[in-house]
C-alpha cells in the first residue's frame, strides 16, 4: 500500500450510535421474517434509492455514483439513484428517513446498522438473494465464513462488502535499529518493546483520546487473541474470565514498563498517526490503512503475522461493513437485482485504489490490485481466516453491540488499562457492569 492510498473511513460508522439512537423516532413495526417488504416481490419502474457513506476521499463517492448510474436494470425495473450520506449524524439521517418512509431501498452504513434496523423491523432480509447467489456463483466468491456473517435468528440482515481489520503493524526499521526481533507472541512483544524503549521508541502504539477508538479496539483484540472476548457464545456479557484477566494484566505490564506512551489516553487518531510518522512508535494494532495515514514511514511499516497468545491461541478482531436492503422499496426484486449488479462491480473501488478496507470477495483478493499490495495480501491470507467480531466468543452479532462500541464503558476501561494503575479484575468488573447496562 502506498502513501497515496485514501485514508479509509471504515470505522466511522460505529461511533456514537448509542447516544443517537435515543434521539431519533422509533420505527414502525414491519414484517421481519424472510425477505418480505412493503414493495412486494414483483418488478417496479420506480428508481432504487441507494445511499452510500464517504468510505474514502470524494473520488470514492464519484466512483460510486458512476457505478450506480451505469446500472441497466431488466425491463420493468427502475434505474438506481445514488446519494451520499455524510458520517456526521448519519444514524439520525437514516432513522428519521426510514420512519417517514423516505429512506433508501439499499445502503451501506455503519457496521452494526443492519442489526439495529432489523430489530426495529426496517430491514429486508437477504436470504432469497443468497439462494440466488448460490445458483449463479456469487456466493462462492465470498471468502470462507463471510457470506452469512450477518446471519440472525430471523434471517441474513445484510451482505458484507469490506472488512475493517485490526492487525499488528511493525516499523521494521526501528526494530532493526533496536536490535529487536519481529514479535511472534505476547512474550516477544514485551521483549521487543523493552528494546525499543532503549532507543526512545514506544513498543505498543494506541490511543483513547476524543474520537479515537483504537485503544478500545486494542483491548478487545488482545482479549480475543488470548482466547477470550466480551460475551458468552450465546451473547451474554462475560468479561471476567481468566483469559481476559490475563490479557489485560499484560497490558498493565506494557504500561508500567513504559512501552505504552502515558499520553496515549489523550491521543486522537491524528496524534496517533503523527507518532507513527515521527518514528515514535515501533509496534501496534491498527487498521489496514496505516501506511496511508502515516505516509512518512509507509515504506518502513509492515503487517506482521498474528501473535500467538500465552496458551497458543491465534485470533484477531475485525468489523464487518455491509450493504443492506430495506422493507421500503419499489420492489424486493428490484433491490435484489441492484444488489447483484453492485457486488459484481465493487472490484472497481480496489482497482482504482479508492477504498482501504479489506475485500470480502475471492475475485478481488486475487486481483492484481491486491496482489501488489503486500499488506492487504497478508491480511487476507493470515488475519481474515482467524478473525471474529465483538460478539466473540459467540458468532452472531446483534444490535446491542452498537451500544457497547459507541458507549463510554469500553472507552473508560481502555483509558484505565493504559494508565497501568488498576488491576485487571477491578477494571473488568466495572466493564462488565457497563456492558450489561448497555445491552439490557
Amino acid at each position: 500500500m502506498t502513501g497515496s492510498t485514501p485514508n479509509p473511513m471504515s470505522r466511522r460508522g460505529f461511533l456514537g450510535l448509542a447516544a443517537t439512537a435515543a434521539a431519533v423516532p422509533t420505527l414502525a413495526a414491519c414484517n421481519v421474517s424472510g425477505s418480505s417488504n412493503s414493495g412486494g416481490t414483483g418488478g417496479s419502474a420506480d428508481p432504487i434509492k441507494f445511499w452510500d457513506q464517504p468510505w474514502g476521499t470524494t473520488a470514492y463517492n464519484d466512483l460510486g455514483k458512476k457505478i450506480t448510474d451505469a446500472y441497466a436494470p431488466a425491463a420493468g425495473m427502475g434505474k438506481a439513484n445514488y446519494q451520499v450520506i455524510p458520517w456526521n449524524n448519519f444514524y439520525q439521517t437514516y432513522a428519521s428517513a426510514i420512519a417517514s418512509g423516505t429512506g433508501p431501498a439499499v445502503s451501506s452504513g455503519g457496521g452494526f446498522q443492519p442489526f439495529q434496523f432489523a430489530e426495529q423491523g426496517a430491514i429486508a432480509y437477504a436470504d432469497n438473494l443468497v439462494e440466488a447467489w448460490k445458483k449463479d456463483g456469487t456466493y462462492d466468491d465470498f471468502l470462507p465464513g463471510l457470506a452469512e456473517a450477518n446471519k440472525t435468528d430471523n434471517g441474513i440482515a445484510a451482505m458484507p462488502w469490506q472488512l475493517d481489520s485490526r492487525i499488528m503493524w511493525a516499523n521494521t526499521k526501528l526494530l532493526e535499529q533496536a536490535g529487536a526481533e519481529v514479535p511472534t507472541d505476547f512474550d516477544s512483544l514485551l521483549k521487543a518493546g523493552l528494546a525499543l524503549k532503549k532507543i526512545g521508541v514506544f513498543g505498543f502504539g494506541t490511543g483513547t483520546g476524543a474520537g479515537n477508538n483504537f485503544g478500545s479496539h486494542t483491548m478487545v483484540a488482545l482479549m480475543i487473541m488470548n482466547g477470550g472476548g466480551l460475551f458468552t457464545p450465546d451473547g451474554k456479557p462475560d468479561c471476567l474470565i481468566d483469559r481476559n484477566v490475563e490479557a489485560m494484566e499484560f497490558v498493565k505490564t506494557l504500561a508500567n514498563e513504559g512501552i505504552i506512551d502515558p499520553a496515549s489516553i489523550s491521543y486522537t487518531s491524528d496524534n496517533l498517526y503523527a507518532s507513527w510518522s515521527k518514528k515514535k512508535i515501533g509496534l501496534g494494532i491498527a487498521n489496514a490503512g496505516l501506511q496511508a495515514s502515516a505516509a512518512a514511514v509507509a515504506d518502513d511499516l509492515e503487517v506482521i503475522s498474528p501473535l500467538a497468545g500465552p496458551h497458543g491461541d491465534k485470533a484477531a478482531l475485525h468489523f464487518v461493513n455491509s450493504i443492506m436492503m430495506y422493507q421500503k422499496t419499489p420492489s424486493q426484486a428490484a433491490s435484489e437485482a441492484f444488489m447483484s449488479y453492485y457486488f459484481k462491480n465493487i472490484h472497481q473501488y480496489w482497482d482504482a485504489n479508492q477504498v482501504g478496507g479489506v475485500p470480502v470477495l475471492k475475485s478481488i483478493a486475487a486481483s492484481d490490485a491486491i496482489k501488489k499490495n503486500k499488506a492487504q495480501t497478508k491480511i487476507i491470507s493470515e488475519y481474515v481466516p482467524i478473525s471474529t467480531t465483538y460478539a466473540a466468543k459467540g458468532t452472531k452479532m446483534f444490535a446491542g453491540l452498537a451500544s457497547v462500541d459507541g458507549g463510554q464503558a469500553l472507552t473508560q476501561f481502555a483509558q484505565t488499562m493504559l494508565q497501568g494503575k488498576t488491576d485487571a479484575k477491578t477494571a473488568l468488573t466495572k466493564l462488565q457492569a457497563g456492558i450489561e447496562e448497555a445491552v439490557k
